[in-house]
């Protein structure tokens, strides 16, 4: 399931990101990627071991397990630590595909990548992410504070900056629904179901909404 969530972050938490991203440390992008995926990454990220990266990263991990949909979308077992990459004009990463297993021992595995906008469109030109799914090419530069998350199964890449200055943050989730058209029938009736709440109180047809939506949860989840 592919899925654009607006707002993750205030508008007090987007600009102390910004202004903390604003200065590093940062350093080669190459340093956590695969060995396929060095070849093809250009990028900056903040040093992870810093003070500052530490507490950007409790502020978006907050910020991430407070807001519904993505809670919804995703049903997070385990999440690595979120990543914040720098691009300048001239800089890009090329076609990939996430690694299907991350960190350990032991190793967790990848079924959710997301990437959470940190610069506000006007503030630099190109740096689309770009998914290959359905057959095309889906390209997404949203407004500062949104998220996309997609299947880490899709090729995708972020295209080359031509101006100005890209600010994002990125990490990968482990579901405790590991296939991906499974997590997309829940969020939907899921959704649905809260909806018929929402209009029309605790009726049958609520129930049994959330009956199936129950079972499902228990025949699909890996506690």
């Amino acid at each position: 399931m592919l899925l654009s969530i607006d707002n993750v972050l205030t508008a007090g938490e987007l600009a102390d990101v910004s202004a903390s991203l604003g200065s590093g440390p940062f350093q080669d992008g190459r340093t956590t990627a695969g060995w396929n995926a060095r070849l093809v990454k250009h990028n900056l990220q903040l040093e992870p071991r810093s003070e500052k990266a530490k507490a950007l990263r409790e502020m978006v991990t907050a910020a991430l397990f407070r807001n519904g949909p993505f809670n919804l979308a995703v049903r997070p077992k385990l999440m690595r630590p979120v990543m914040f990459t720098r691009y300048e004009p001239g800089m890009e990463y090329g076609l990939h595909v996430d690694d299907p297993l991350m960190g350990g021992p032991p190793p967790m595995r990848t079924d959710v990548s997301f990437t959470l906008f940190i610069s506000a469109p006007g503030d630099y030109d190109g740096g689309e992410l770009i998914i290959h799914a359905y057959q095309q090419e889906l390209s997404f530069r949203p407004a500062a504070g949104s998220l996309v998350l997609y299947p880490s199964t899709t090729i995708h890449r972020v295209a080359p900056v031509r101006r100005g200055v890209r600010l994002a943050a990125s990490s990968w989730v482990q579901s405790i629904i590991r296939d991906t058209e499974q997590r997309e029938i829940l969020y939907d009736l899921d959704i649905a179901r809260r909806e018929n709440f929402d209009a029309h109180g605790k009726t049958r047809e609520f129930d049994l909404m959330s009956k199936v939506f129950a079972n499902l949860m228990r025949r699909w989840g890996e506690p």
